[in-house]
């Protein structure tokens, strides 16, 4: 298990779990054949060959997708606005939650693996099919699972192409922040990652639902402080983002 930062009730694992340690990192470097952002960068993920060349000889993925009788269906559009839309709302909310920690918080947090996760942690929902992914109404038993799974197909879609094992359990885990069953300790950077996904799902527009405002997504997400769900060193960052950002008055505990 992770190093814990303890307060109280609440914990924050500094470390983060992962079965993918003796993976090599990415790294920018200049090359011969140009700027390695460009090779190495995320962004050159969201491309429809690209994801095809993931699927490709991946036994584990289609295994899943047959086992919930999901078709290999690429949902491109809905991939690139989430690309343009959520994904890098979550990612730039996520970078300034973590300029707003403590200082011996925010030295612990990983910000390249914790952007490039946020970037890509919805990556899965490409093959989320379009009815369930915009269903306008309450999702059903068996819709609600498959929806759950986009986590664990974004993994699986990633792990061949991705080697930065911390960004490859973000996007697995981003849905969890609390310790799993199997005993994957959220880490700060999944934290963070969590947090920014619920504030920018609350303070956007969904086909069910209209946007919070950003105070009212901080009302919401404070219920979750009270019950142990997110730090309030977290918390706070969030607070103070929002307003630097709103230039309101902010919803703060101590």
């Amino acid at each position: 298990m992770g190093i814990l930062f303890n307060l109280n009730q609440y914990a924050i694992g500094l470390n983060p779990i992962s079965k993918l340690n003796n993976q090599k990192r990415v790294t920018f470097t200049s090359n011969q054949n140009g700027d390695s952002f460009q090779i190495t960068s995320p962004e050159r993920l969201f491309n429809e060959n690209a994801i095809h060349n993931m699927i490709a000889n991946n036994t584990e993925l289609k295994k899943l997708l047959a086992e919930n009788k999901l078709p290999v269906k690429l949902n491109m559009k809905e991939l690139q606005e989430l690309k343009n839309g959520h994904c890098k709302d979550t990612q730039e909310i996520a970078a300034k939650i973590s300029k707003n920690l403590p200082v011996a918080l925010r030295d612990e947090v990983n910000i390249k693996a914790l952007k490039e996760g946020a970037l890509l942690h919805d990556f899965g929902k490409v093959l989320i099919p379009p009815e369930i992914l915009n269903k306008n109404g309450k999702l059903t038993e068996e819709e609600h699972k498959i929806m759950k799974l986009h986590s664990d197909i974004g993994y699986n879609l990633l792990k061949n192409t991705v080697q930065d094992p911390e960004v490859l359990a973000l996007v697995r885990y981003h849905h969890a922040n609390k310790i799993n069953p199997d005993n994957f300790v959220p880490d700060i950077n999944l934290q963070i990652l969590n947090l920014a996904d619920k504030f920018s799902a609350l303070t956007e527009n969904r086909v069910y639902k209209k946007a919070f405002t950003p105070q009212q997504a901080l009302t919401i997400i404070y219920r979750d402080v009270q019950k142990g769900d997110v730090h309030p060193f977290l918390y706070n960052a969030l607070a103070k983002t929002v307003n630097e950002t709103t230039i309101q008055g902010n919803v703060n505990i101590s």
